[in-house]
């Protein structure tokens, strides 16, 4: 490795090297020690694990989409400087401290009290980019927009890890008080996990003067030793080396996923959700894949789901999906012509997408005064909750009468 090279990491192993050949010009090669390994997988499904060296497109996507959204520059100085703790089971870092993490006994946690928490959240409030603070040994890093930051949670104690200890949780500051984006994004959360879906787990909590969403990681993983496992992860940007369309999507889970049936479902219900909800922010990025031995795959837990709906400045008649449903992007442009355009595009039988997204809605309907109730009785009382569940409701009625004709 030369000077111009970094140590990329699964869960422990060095599996390869990233080299910069030029300022926005990356490689990535395999070790053959991880090529040769029983359990190895690759780093992505766009850097198949048979071919040693990539470059190129597929190599820059990838790395990008481990860092924000937001931040600009090369991404290669990017990721040398917090890729400790990214997504997933991967870790990106200098040679020399891939070698001093691998043979050096874990990094304790910079334990912090709830005061000390709050501190932070009250600096990412003011600049979103400081999800770590000058004096802190560990870095991590973020895809996505919005002030964020990672810790590790232990027997109540928060503390900030490095090294080998990876973040166990994702703490989102509340933004404008009158806004409640963390109270919306729980809610979203929550109703998707009480209609069945596969969702990341979700609080609001209190830190000194600070409220936070936390969002436990579904790609950590508790042993009975006490131990956190990190598990590799990639959005399907990733995946598929570009930014797919809802058919790419589905055509990629019939072929690569364990389960194919399941996670197509899972996929084209969430769509619905999506659509149901005023999700206008879900993209390819807020869906990843979850990489297990074997070359097992499944589509992982949903995240980052939010309402735009409940905020009297935004025209619902102007709001935009990121991902088109039957070739419609407009929220109010999309009804049952274009399910069933989407029912040929996705390869489902008429009829079979429309009768999904009735069945969704009609369960949103019942299911949104009990939630309410429950959020309620949790002590969760911000405005943005009635307005959420009174608009949800409207809409997903809606919503069903267009499905219905």
């Amino acid at each position: 490795m030369t000077d111009e090279s970094l140590a990329v990491l699964l869960d422990g192993r060095i599996v390869g090297s990233l080299r910069k050949i030029h300022p926005d010009r990356i490689s990535f090669r395999y070790e053959p020690a991880w090529q040769a390994f029983a359990k190895a997988m690759p780093l992505s499904l766009s850097l198949p694990l048979a071919v040693t060296e990539h470059e190129g497109p597929a190599v820059e996507s990838f790395i990008r989409g481990l860092l924000p959204n937001a931040p600009t520059g090369e991404p290669f100085a990017l990721i040398a400087h917090v890729g400790e703790d990214c997504a997933g089971a991967v870790q990106v870092v200098a040679p020399a401290k891939a070698q001093a993490m691998l043979s050096g006994p874990p990094a304790e946690a910079e334990w912090l009290t709830d005061g000390e928490v709050g501190e932070r959240l009250q600096a990412l409030k003011r600049d979103p980019a400081a999800g770590r603070l000058p004096k802190d040994t560990g870095q991590f890093c973020l895809a996505g927009a919005g002030a964020k930051t990672a810790l590790f949670l232990q027997r109540d104690r928060w503390g900030v890890p490095s090294g080998r200890l990876p973040t166990t949780h994702i703490l989102k500051p509340q933004g404008n008080a009158s806004e409640g984006q963390a109270e919306n994004e729980h809610f979203c959360l929550t109703l998707a996990r009480a209609l069945r879906f596969p969702a990341a787990a979700s609080s609001i909590r209190r830190f000194g003067e600070e409220t936070a969403l936390v969002v436990e990681r579904y790609d950590r993983v508790a042993q009975p030793d006490g131990d956190i496992v990190r598990v590799h992860q990639e959005d399907l940007c990733q995946a598929l080396g570009s930014d797919p369309a809802p058919a790419d999507i589905v055509k990629l889970l019939r072929k690569q996923s364990s389960r194919p049936q399941d996670d197509v479902e899972t996929f084209v219900d969430s769509l619905v959700f999506n659509w149901l909800i005023g999700g206008t922010d879900a993209d390819a990025r807020n869906y990843s894949l979850l990489h297990g031995a074997g070359g097992r795959l499944r589509l992982a837990p949903l995240y980052d789901l939010s309402s735009a709906l409940p905020y009297d400045r935004l025209d619902e008649r102007k709001l935009e999906m990121r991902m088109e449903i039957g070739g419609e992007r407009h929220l109010a442009g999309i009804g049952r012509r274009q399910w069933q355009k989407a029912e040929s595009e996705l390869g489902f039988e008429s009829g079979q997408l429309q009768r999904r997204a009735r069945a969704r809605a009609q369960a949103m309907i019942w299911e949104l005064p009990a939630l309410t109730d429950r959020v309620h009785a949790g002590g969760l009382r911000h405005p943005v909750i009635a307005r959420l569940s009174r608009v949800l409701k409207a809409r997903a009625t809606r919503c069903l009468e267009e499905l219905t004709g």
